[in-house]
C-alpha cells in the first residue's frame, strides 16, 4: 500500500465535516477537481472506497467511517505535537513540578496555579502535598520546580515571592481546657495533649514549629484531620487562621492566645512560592 500523508487526511477529514466537495475545497484553499483526485487516490491506494457517491451527498461507507475516525484521532495528536513543538520553541516549560505546602489555603492557591495552565495549556502539571519541613527538601534537592509554602528566612538558595500571611492561632475545643483560656501558659499548656503535623521530610528540620517541650502529642497528616481532632476535644494546637475563623466566630473553637502563650504569623510565599508565617 502506498503510505498515506497527512494531507490526504486532512482532505478527507475537510469533505466529512463540510458535507461537500466543493465546501471542503473552499475551506483548504484547493479546487474541487484537486479533491476529487486526491480522494480517488487515496482509496486506491487504501483498496477500499470511503465514500458512497450514488447520492447527492458524499457520504461515508461503514469502511470510510472506521478510518476516518482513526484519522481524526491522528490529526488531532499531529495538531498537538505541533503545539508542543511550538511550546518548546517558545523558551516555556514542558512541566511543572510544584509543591502546596500545609499552611496554603488550597482554594486561593490552585486557583493561581489554574490561572498560570489556562495561560499555558501545553505544559504538564505535576502537583503534590507535602508538610512542614518537607517542601523545602524537596526544592534544595532539585525534586520540585516551585513550593506554595512558608518563607524560610536567610537561605540565599532561593528566590521568593510573597504571597499572603497566615496567622497561627492556639485553638481548643470549649471545656478541653481545665483553666480559663486567657490563664493560659506554657507550663499550663504542657500538661495537656498537643495536636501535630507530622513533618513528611525523608530527613525532618529539627525546627520545633510550636511544638511545647515535654508535652504528649498527638500526630497528623495534614491541617483537616488535625482540626478536626481539636473540634472533638482530643487535643489543642496551632491552627491557620483561614481554617478556624468561621469556628472561633461560631464558639466552636476558643482561641488560647493571651500575652503569655502567643500564635504567630507566617509569611507564606512562591520558588520557594512562600507564605508569610509570624510566630
Amino acid at each position: 500500500m502506498i503510505p498515506l500523508t497527512l494531507a490526504q487526511l486532512r482532505i478527507l477529514d475537510a469533505v466529512v465535516s463540510k458535507g461537500t466537495l466543493q465546501a471542503a475545497a473552499a475551506s483548504l484553499g484547493r479546487t474541487h477537481p484537486t479533491l476529487h483526485t486526491a480522494l480517488g487516490n487515496m482509496e486506491q491506494a487504501l483498496g477500499f472506497a470511503l465514500f458512497d457517491r450514488s447520492g447527492y451527498r458524499l457520504t461515508l461507507t461503514r469502511a470510510g467511517a472506521a478510518f476516518h475516525a482513526r484519522a481524526r484521532r491522528v490529526l488531532v495528536e499531529m495538531d498537538a505535537l505541533q503545539a508542543f513543538a511550538g511550546h518548546i520553541a517558545a523558551g516555556e516549560e514542558s512541566e511543572l513540578r510544584i509543591v502546596i505546602g500545609d499552611l496554603s489555603p488550597l482554594p486561593e492557591m490552585l486557583g493561581l496555579i489554574r490561572n498560570f495552565f489556562a495561560a499555558h495549556p501545553q505544559t504538564h502539571l505535576h502537583l503534590r502535598f507535602e508538610t512542614l519541613s518537607a517542601p523545602w527538601e524537596l526544592l534544595a534537592g532539585g525534586k520540585v520546580d516551585l513550593i506554595l509554602h512558608h518563607v524560610l528566612d536567610g537561605d540565599a538558595r532561593f528566590e521568593t515571592l510573597h504571597l499572603r500571611r497566615v496567622t497561627l492561632i492556639p485553638v481548643a475545643a470549649p471545656g478541653f481546657l481545665p483553666f480559663p483560656a486567657a490563664s493560659a501558659t506554657i507550663e499550663r499548656m504542657r500538661d495537656l495533649v498537643q495536636c501535630v503535623i507530622r513533618d513528611s521530610a525523608r530527613s525532618p528540620a529539627k525546627t520545633r514549629y510550636f511544638v511545647l517541650e515535654g508535652a504528649r502529642t498527638y500526630t497528623v497528616s495534614d491541617q483537616m484531620m488535625k482540626k478536626e481532632v481539636i473540634l472533638q476535644g482530643l487535643g489543642w494546637g496551632h491552627m491557620p487562621d483561614y481554617l478556624v475563623a468561621d469556628d472561633l466566630a461560631a464558639g466552636r473553637l476558643v482561641s488560647i492566645a493571651n500575652d503569655c502563650f502567643r500564635g504567630g504569623e507566617v509569611p507564606a510565599k512562591v520558588k520557594a512560592v512562600i507564605f508569610d508565617f509570624q510566630s
